[in-house]
């Protein structure tokens, strides 16, 4: 008895520490964060983006089909190779920070890489995938191959800035400006999206890991290459996108969660991210010169879903562009012929400013925005820094 007492006191105790041990780290965690706070801004000076359609600004546009209108109409006033009636937050990202919006690696016309490159790409996963466009709807251009890319872009304009002869030298960037930049990962929602098309609940679980190894694999490659600060974006709440809604009649109860999200979804997204966090931690560890800041994306955006009347949205279900009445789904900018000679067009809303979802998948500018000064400011971050001092480590 004696024993079994002594026992349950020593792990008692061993909790008592543990917990003590998280509570300290926590504090001195935002402690640090709060110093780093009074330190001048970081001098990014330029942003290398890794992503999917998400922060796309037209590398799919300008390698496989155009982006057609409306979008852009908002802010561009045109297409401009964004899924989108305005700005990504990648875009607010980039004005937070003084810096001009990315043009993408792909888009050879008029593009200027002076202060960085975007290598997003509609549809792109975290891990590759062994089929065409055509047959899964994802972009041959996996995170691999876009690290890829910026390896061929660094070692290229390199030569080329040291030509004085190139004529094009001030749309290149700076062989010393790399290191200063700042390396945004904003990917992982297609690796969830098709596997919940493809496979059950149990395989995409178990592939999680992987998938999370493959894109700390592309943040050490790319520390080994220079690059020390990194902004990464965890994963949103896919079983609240309307698109993924649109063919759900009469659910059984506890499918949806209160605010009318696919729970079984969200909890995917949810591991996904517990799972992406935790290997952050493991890579501040490991490269010991890089300051790297988890973006909790998944909270700005839930948040806004779940409170979009109270912050002046319509349902957060509804969809700005398309046409999606008496089972008839015409996408943003199509057109579906009928037999009697007419035509639907997916067009676009009144007011794209009053919508969170502009095409049932990406989000409007006006929803861009909101949570763009969510993550911007630090209040979503581990560590809890703003962007424009992501550069200090504060561990």
């Amino acid at each position: 008895m004696f024993q079994f007492v002594s026992s349950i006191v020593a792990a008692m105790e061993f909790a008592r520490v543990i917990f003590s041990g998280i509570l300290v780290s926590l504090l001195l965690s935002v402690g640090a964060a709060a110093k780093v706070k009074d330190l001048p801004p970081c001098n990014f000076k330029a942003i290398y983006n890794f992503g999917d359609s998400n922060s796309d600004t037209g590398a799919i546009s300008a390698a496989i089909f155009p982006r057609q209108w409306p979008n852009g109409e908002t802010f561009f006033r045109k297409p401009a190779g964004r899924v989108c009636d305005g700005r990504l937050m990648i875009d607010f990202i980039a004005e937070r920070l003084g810096l001009p919006f990315l043009s993408a690696f792909l888009d050879s016309i008029g593009s200027n890489f002076r202060q960085g490159a975007n290598f997003a790409s509609g549809g792109s996963t975290i891990v590759p995938q062994n089929k065409t466009i055509a047959e899964s709807g994802l972009s041959p251009f996996a995170l691999n191959v876009q690290v890829f890319q910026y390896d061929q872009f660094k070692a290229r304009t390199t030569d080329l800035y040291k030509d004085k002869r190139y004529s094009c030298r001030s749309h290149l960037p700076r062989p010393k400006d790399f290191p200063e930049a700042l390396y945004v990962f904003d990917i992982g929602q297609n690796d969830i999206a098709y596997g919940l098309r493809t496979v059950g609940d149990a395989q995409i679980l178990a592939s999680i890991p992987d998938i999370i190894s493959q894109l700390a694999i592309a943040v050490e490659h790319l520390y080994t290459r220079g690059a020390r600060t990194f902004w990464i974006h965890n994963t949103g709440p896919s079983g609240c996108l309307p698109s993924t809604l649109l063919g759900i009649k009469n659910p059984p109860p506890g499918f949806l969660d209160k605010h009318g999200c696919v729970k079984s979804q969200n909890d995917i997204a949810k591991e996904f991210n517990r799972q992406l966090k935790n290997r952050v931690i493991k890579l501040r560890a490991e490269l010991p010169q890089a300051a790297i800041t988890y973006v909790d994306i998944f909270a700005a955006k839930y948040g806004l879903i779940s409170n979009s009347k109270q912050q002046g949205f319509v349902d957060a279900q509804k969809i700005c562009c398309g046409y999606h009445k008496n089972g008839i789904d015409v996408g943003c900018g199509g057109i579906l012929p009928l037999p009697n000679g007419t035509q639907i067009f997916g067009a676009a809303c009144k007011d794209p400013s009053l919508y969170i979802s502009w095409d049932g998948v990406h989000y409007t500018e006006a929803a861009n925005r909101w949570i763009a000064n969510r993550l911007i400011n630090g209040s979503l971050s581990d560590p809890p820094i703003p962007i424009t001092h992501a550069c200090y480590r504060t561990s």
